[in-house]
């Protein structure tokens, strides 16, 4: 496949999205089926429950007897009911992390309640196309005490379709924030892969896109996800890395192969480094992730954190990169915003 594909399909029998790049797997999203009971962007209803004192946050309870935790106290008393959108991810067992900052996003708008103010994308940088588009937004929000983020894609849509997309997120986030009040419930469902997909890789435009229940099969996803399984990656030189999650973190082993001279080792952690962030984005990985590189000379850790730090930049997805630990290993901390890919697939 060459240029960017979307590819719309199933996958076991879930809702699943694919992009590709060249023929590459850049980014996969599979609707968690019965893995976790909300996924990220749904906002509910909770009821506050009880702080916990030490650790700068309360517990809620949501539907369905589910548990979440909020980062924030103030003026929060329990019993209160509490608008809150999931922003992530549980480990089994947790509670979800969720957040008071609402957002409702179409492919080409954003409604932020709680964040006035009218922004146009940076993407976007012809003048006569951000004046046409700051037109339509104050139009559109004319009245309404929500902010609004017109997204890169807005640029290449027509008037009408602008226009409508900051109505309907405009009067969503209306009818959730007069539905405050009350016992715990799901207001918003999460997006589904394939409207997820619309939004999120709509820029730059896709040069096709495939449909179908066998697309994924048909245009060898499957083997590429069957491939996501196994924690070894071959690396461009002969070199290799093995990415294993474990209960408190991710491990990720970095090897030369044969060649064990140090030239090979700096070739084989720089390769590793590369494709990190997208092994960790395809597998869902997050949290603590452990880096033990290659032998190299201690002179070339530098070269090896520049490419680092230029890989992790253009990544959505919060990565916090904490640098090189005592025994010689590099430590990184990135959000996690997915289920792990091993937790929704049945093998």
């Amino acid at each position: 496949m060459k240029g960017r594909v979307v590819v719309l399909g199933q996958y076991q029998g879930l809702e699943a999205a694919a992009l590709v790049v060249d023929g590459q797997l850049q980014d996969l999203l599979i609707a968690p089926g019965e893995a976790t009971d909300f996924a990220p962007g749904a906002v509910l209803r909770g009821t506050v429950d009880r702080q916990m004192k030490g650790q700068g946050g309360v517990f809620l309870r949501l539907p369905e007897g589910a548990k979440a935790f909020l980062r924030e106290t103030g003026g929060l008393r329990p019993g209160q009911s509490l608008l809150v959108q999931v922003s992530g991810f549980a480990e089994p067992g947790k509670a979800l992390p969720v957040t008071t900052r609402l957002l409702f996003k179409s492919r080409l708008a954003i409604v932020t309640p709680g964040a006035p103010g009218h922004n146009i994308s940076r993407r976007i940088r012809e003048e006569d196309a951000r004046d046409r588009l700051t037109a339509l937004a104050d139009a559109g929000m004319e009245g309404s005490p929500h902010g609004l983020v017109l997204r890169s894609a807005a640029e290449l849509a027509d008037d009408e379709a602008v226009a409508g997309d900051i109505a309907a997120m405009r009067d969503l986030a209306d009818a959730i924030l007069a539905d405050a009040d009350g016992a715990p419930e799901l207001l918003l469902d999460a997006p589904g892969p394939h409207d997820q997909a619309g939004s999120d890789w709509a820029d730059p435009v896709p040069d096709e896109v495939a449909e179908g229940e066998d697309a994924f099969a048909r245009l060898g996803i499957d083997e590429m996800i069957e491939a996501l399984l196994s924690p070894f990656v071959e690396l461009p030189g002969g070199g290799h890395m093995a990415v294993e999650p474990t209960r408190a973190l991710v491990a990720v082993d970095v090897n030369t192969g044969t060649d064990t001279s140090p030239a090979a080792g700096l070739k084989a952690n720089i390769a590793a480094v590369r494709d990190l962030p997208r092994q960790l984005r395809l597998r869902g990985l997050g949290g603590q992730v452990i880096v033990d590189f290659a032998p190299m000379p201690k002179r070339d850790r530098a070269t090896v954190e520049q490419q680092l730090r230029a890989a992790f930049r253009g990544e959505a997805n919060e990565t916090s990169l904490a640098g090189w630990t005592l025994l010689g290993n590099y430590e990184l901390q990135r959000k996690r915003d997915r289920l792990p890919l091993a937790l929704i697939i049945k093998e």
